[in-house]
């Protein structure tokens, strides 16, 4: 049974925007914190936006502060990814994260016991 479900990847230009999907089960869903994480070719896994599904300020990584927006619909158990004024070192694949361990910061990849398969970005002229 797929727990996550990430869609919306795709290639697109410098400047461009895309927006990612992540749809969750509702177990999940409910479990609060739903991250994403990016992971390009050759480099370590790495935290770009996190989200309290209950409500609060997202947190966000400085290299997309301003850039990326994480966003949810409650009525779906859907968290987005909205990415705007891409970069191609923003190419990478994308993952949703869900299930977080209280006390371990957004930032961990080990703070997560969901994964979903990872959806593909790449910038490029």
């Amino acid at each position: 049974q797929v727990q996550l479900a990430e869609s919306g990847g795709g290639s697109v230009q410098p400047g461009g925007s895309l927006r990612l999907s992540c749809a969750a089960s509702r177990a999940l869903y409910s479990s609060k914190w739903m991250a994403w994480f990016r992971q390009a070719p050759g480099k370590e896994r790495e935290a770009v936006a996190a989200a309290y599904t209950g409500g609060g300020s997202p947190v966000y990584a400085d290299s997309v502060r301003g850039r990326f927006t994480i966003s949810q619909d409650n009525d779906k158990n859907t968290v987005y990814l909205i990415m705007n004024s891409l970069k191609p070192e923003d190419t990478a694949m994308y993952y949703c994260a869900a299930d977080r361990t209280l006390g371990i910061t957004w930032r961990d990849q080990k703070g997560y016991k969901s994964w979903g398969q990872g959806t593909q970005v790449t910038v490029s002229s």
